[in-house]
């Protein structure tokens, strides 16, 4: 069923599954083992696609009501700017913790001028049980405790979103992250991060907090030392946990990406990454030995550093020493040419690269191939890498949804897929099935 706001369209109804036991599963935890250390080797010989089944949005951006039932096959969104098609991509981002890939608080979502909340129901196939999402706002709550979620009809924290379904994307908005500033490096990186290791949300909150009660001590010029050190503790241990899962998920790009170059090579440019710090690099290689000793020495070493800066971060008014003072380094390897020079299409390529090896690494370690969604990306490709970038979501086996202004762009796509024509009209986007 695809409901627009004024009418329905039929399409094939996917049998039911009984809603899943475990929204906590996480298999690279319940293995006992940290595929990090053994980047890119697969979890078993099957993997299965993360499938969104049916997603009801109700009063979200643009939409009053939409209702889409996938049957599990790839969605193709096509129609004119502004009709509301990335709306639909972004409800589906919502899935995963944070704010989704506009970076939008609950406040920014509910339909104009309705302004009365917004919700997202969901349900998905993965590793054969049904599992149901819902996400909502009511109007008149603060910003801060607005958005609530809720898996198999109980209440949840945000993080175990991210230890039920891994949701990948990539938006014209990310064009600008090898030309722009470190910060949205970071916010990539940590997104990949997370991607593994839904645990690194939590430590990156943690961070934060602790950063910015040591900051207000630092402009209220306090010299006590022992106002800083439970602080600082906690915000080098924070810090230590957040720079291991960066270098592991680099450590699987990286591995990813070499992967790609065997039998079936990938037809996107392979990128070199390293992280680099402003005050130099971390004592150990974070990508290699025990993760409790390699916290252990990394908290060392960022306690000592916190405890040295004190008299310059309090010049400064803020810490100068830590995780969030890094940078994500990308070069393109075929070329030897840092990111940030390569042409705007290189640029686009070696984010592709590595969005498609964020996928590859996730079903090699977990078994699920994660959802994509992939904003007008198609229409900046040429008829080969378009080509090639259908082959690889295909050999991948995961499901895809993607934007573009015409159908045309989706002519060569392979397999069934369900497209759909999005239209703008007084009262909101609506949706059509194209049965071409």
């Amino acid at each position: 069923m695809i409901t627009g706001i004024t009418g329905t369209t039929g399409s094939a109804r996917n049998p039911g599954h009984e809603p899943g036991h475990d929204p906590g599963h996480d298999p690279e935890r319940d293995q006992g083992r940290d595929p990090a250390h053994d980047p890119g080797q697969p979890a078993g010989p099957r993997v299965d696609p993360a499938l969104l089944d049916h997603l009801d949005l109700s009063l979200f951006r643009s939409y009053r009501r939409a209702e889409i039932e996938t049957g599990g096959r790839a969605v193709l969104l096509f129609g004119p700017n502004g009709a509301g098609k990335t709306n639909l991509l972004e409800a589906v981002s919502m899935l995963s913790p944070g704010r989704g890939l506009r970076g939008a608080g609950s406040d920014e979502l509910p339909r104009r001028p309705d302004g009365i909340g917004w919700r997202i129901h969901a349900a998905l196939r993965l590793r054969g049980q049904r599992q149901e999402i819902t996400l909502k706002a009511e109007a008149g709550q603060s910003v801060s405790s607005s958005r609530q979620q809720q898996i198999n009809g109980k209440p949840a924290p945000q993080v175990a979103l991210g230890r039920l379904v891994r949701v990948l994307w990539l938006t014209p908005a990310m064009d600008r992250l090898w030309s722009g500033g470190a910060a949205e490096r970071r916010r990539f990186l940590d997104r990949i991060a997370m991607s593994f290791r839904p645990g690194h949300a939590e430590a990156a909150i943690q961070y934060e907090k602790t950063m910015r009660e040591r900051n207000r001590l630092l402009k209220e010029d306090v010299r006590d030392p022992r106002w800083y050190g439970a602080l600082e503790a906690q915000m080098a241990r924070a810090g230590a946990e957040i720079e291991l899962n960066r270098g592991h998920a680099i450590a699987r790009l990286t591995a990813a990406q070499e992967s790609a170059g065997g039998a079936s090579p990938s037809a996107f440019p392979r990128a070199l990454l390293a992280l680099e710090h402003p005050d130099g690099d971390p004592p150990l290689p974070v990508e290699n030995g025990a993760q409790d000793t390699a916290i252990q020495e990394l908290t060392a070493h960022f306690t000592a550093a916190l405890a040295r800066g004190r008299d310059r971060d309090r010049a400064a008014g803020r810490s100068l020493t830590g995780p969030h003072r890094s940078d994500l380094a990308a070069i393109y390897a075929a070329k030897d040419q840092p990111a940030r020079l390569c042409s705007t299409g290189e640029q686009k390529a070696l984010l592709i690269s590595l969005v498609l090896a964020n996928a590859r690494a996730l079903a090699g370690a977990t078994g699920t191939a994660p959802l994509l969604l992939l904003d007008e990306i198609a229409a900046h490709l040429d008829d080969a890498r378009r080509a090639a970038l259908y082959a690889e979501i295909t050999e991948l086996g995961a499901q895809v949804w993607m934007t573009g202004t015409g159908p045309e762009l989706f002519a060569d796509f392979p397999g069934d897929a369900l497209r759909l024509r999005v239209e703008e009209s007084d009262t909101g986007s609506r949706l059509h099935q194209d049965r071409d």
